[in-house]
């Protein structure tokens, strides 16, 4: 089949790619002229592992272009896919639309024949209602159906997740629309994939519910962390305990300094705010919200009792500034809250990450980078663990011990047992663990 998909970020980029290993012919468009550019000369906008050598083998084969003009890829598509952006609005926290708008909009004008316009952005109940109606405000004649396919991919494991799905959800009464969306994922009914055909409604709210129930899931875990703190009790084990049972399950469950990341918090505050206009809250939701926004600001907090409740001239090597290991992603990562504060507290704060730097910087002032984990905690009175990258978890303690000016370790993603730095004489704090 023929696909175009409009806009290159991380969903339109990584549906595009894997569409076009399932043997379709993809063009992705993007008005952004440098981004086609890169992504000809085989540069990645995003780092996600496997990406960049699934796109060379898909361009290599001539199943997946890139473009600037929609044109030519609408006009001969059989399903058009907008994944452009729909971040949280100014102001209202209101899922902004506007490039999902203009998109339609462009789609209307451009398509021929009978077209699946398919929603992949997050986007609230209702929108596909809304890019319907504009698209037959501008082509009154038009032969079209709009279809909402909401993403479920987690950044670090996208391609993964996109090839060997839990579940795939289309939204549509149309019968010619659904045989065209069971064509574009043959490959997984072959695979029994669970595909799951729903009103447009429904499966615009799916995503949103997915979002906030596993955000709920993380933020029960933290209060639980700061609860094993007072009492003196193991949150790694109560995770354990509660996730051996099947009705709760294992994951999502590991304590942290907050979740950030690209969907969680804009989602979130998107569905709150449309729970709210039609008048049925979701209070759970709401204070998911507050308490996951506090949560991130009180860590530097931590950070700073840990070092003796000053940290005012001394220096700190922090390990990880992403929002979670395995992307470059600093959209709400806890480090946004946590560093700033440290350095107003009159702390010298040395950061490393893998891929996020570069971002970093952008977001980050009066921070310095290093060009390792070991040359980040050179000299430094405390190291700051952040993210979770696999890197930081077999690290030469002997190495930073004789490195370090201290002997301090604050561990936000508990990727150390206390037993073990305890072995190694150091001054351990965790989330939900006992202090060594």
């Amino acid at each position: 089949m023929r696909v175009a998909i409009i806009g290159t970020g991380y969903v339109g980029l990584v549906s595009g790619a894997c569409f076009a290993d399932f043997g379709h012919i993809v063009t992705c468009v993007d008005k952004d002229a440098s981004k086609i550019e890169k992504l000809h000369a085989g540069v990645m906008p995003i780092y996600e592992p496997g990406l960049d050598s699934l796109v060379a083998k898909n361009v290599r084969e001539e199943r997946l272009f890139f473009t600037t003009d929609a044109a030519d890829a609408v006009k001969d598509a059989d399903a058009v896919f907008i994944a452009v952006g729909t971040p949280s609005r100014r102001g209202d926290g209101h899922a902004d639309l506007s490039y999902v708008y203009a998109a339609a909009e462009e789609i209307a004008s451009l398509m021929n024949g009978f077209t699946v316009i398919v929603t992949k952005s997050t986007v609230p109940v209702g929108t596909g209602d809304e890019v319907e109606a504009i698209i037959r405000r501008v082509r009154p004649d038009g032969d079209f159906a709009v279809v909402s396919n909401p993403e479920f991919l987690r950044e670090g494991a996208a391609i993964k997740d996109f090839k060997i799905p839990d579940r795939v959800v289309v939204g549509t009464d149309d019968d010619r629309a659904r045989q065209v969306m069971k064509e574009l994922y043959r490959p997984l009914f072959l695979n029994e994939t669970p595909i799951l055909f729903t009103e447009r409604r429904t499966s615009e709210l799916i995503k949103y519910a997915a979002n906030a129930f596993l955000a709920v899931k993380i933020t029960f875990i933290n209060e639980m962390a700061d609860l094993c703190e007072k009492v003196g009790a193991n949150v790694q084990e109560v995770s354990r305990g509660i996730g051996l049972d099947g009705r709760i399950g294992k994951k999502f469950l590991n304590a942290g300094p907050g979740y950030g990341g690209s969907c969680f918090p804009k989602d979130t505050l998107a569905l709150t705010k449309t729970a709210n206009d039609y008048g049925s809250p979701v209070r759970i939701v709401d204070t998911v919200v507050e308490v996951n926004a506090a949560r991130k600001k009180a860590m530097a907090a931590k950070v700073i009792a840990a070092m003796g409740g000053d940290v005012k001239g001394k220096t700190i090597g922090v390990l990880g500034l992403a929002f979670k290991q395995n992307t470059d992603d600093m959209r709400d990562a806890p480090s946004l809250d946590i560093l700033p504060a440290l350095t107003a507290a009159g702390a010298r704060v040395v950061a490393y990450d893998p891929e996020a730097m570069k971002e970093a910087a952008h977001l980050l002032s009066g921070i310095e980078f290093a060009g390792s984990a070991y040359a980040a905690i050179d000299g430094a009175d405390a190291m700051v663990i952040i993210t979770e990258w696999d890197q930081f978890r077999a690290l030469d303690f002997d190495r930073i011990k004789g490195a370090m000016k201290s002997n301090i370790v604050i561990d936000l993603r508990n990727i150390y047992s206390p037993e073990d730095m305890a072995r190694y004489g150091f001054a351990y704090t965790s989330i939900g663990r006992p202090v060594v």
